[in-house]
């Protein structure tokens, strides 16, 4: 998928004048693109539109004037874009009693190992940024991406099952995606396609 660059970034001001409706629109996108992992976790799909989303907001809630902040926040966000035949997802934790959470975090650590979409029974395993893994417990907040085969990209586009799952000793979980999903991602596949 194509980097965001820097002529796409809006100055804060005209961002102000834009927000409502782009927001109101990449958060309906980002709806479609959502499934809940278990009791405790849910993924959103990214594309270019829920990462300049969210630059945008990161600039306007930090007020990030400079031009090398600005440069930093969209080499750092670019990091969540799918490259070719590739999925990416946001994967959050999300238990609200603390002392739960507490307790399950380090229980859960190493299950960005165990995670994994499966494409028409074929298992593609989650890659991570090994820098942004923590060494006594598992992240609230995994960046996870997805490298698909060929075959898997195929049987994708032509509508397959499409399953998320995790199989952490902790932690077990699956969720078939559903076909507003499934479609959505379908089309950032297609568009690697065209490029």
């Amino acid at each position: 998928m194509k980097p965001i660059v820097r002529n796409e970034i809006l100055s804060l001001g005209d961002y102000e004048a834009i927000r409502p409706h782009f927001r109101a629109r990449v958060i309906g996108e980002k709806k479609l693109r959502r499934v809940n992992l278990g009791p405790y976790a849910s993924a959103v799909f990214e594309n270019r539109d829920t990462v300049l989303l969210q630059i945008q907001e990161m600039l306007r809630t930090e007020r990030i004037t400079r031009e090398a902040a600005i440069e930093h926040e969209i080499a750092t966000y670019n990091q969540l874009l799918p490259g070719d035949n590739e999925l990416s997802a946001t994967v959050m934790i999300e238990i609200d009693d603390r002392t739960t959470r507490e307790a399950f975090l380090p229980e859960a650590k190493g299950i960005e190992q165990h995670i994994a979409l499966v494409v028409d029974g074929q298992r593609f395993h989650a890659t991570w940024d090994p820098e942004r893994i923590l060494p006594d417990r598992a992240s609230a907040v995994l960046y996870l991406k997805f490298p698909l085969s060929e075959k898997g990209v195929s049987a994708f586009r032509s509508g397959a099952k499409v399953e998320l799952i995790v199989d952490h000793a902790s932690y077990r979980a699956s969720v078939e995606l559903p076909e507003a999903a499934k479609k959505s991602l379908a089309e950032d596949l297609e568009s690697h396609a065209h490029l």
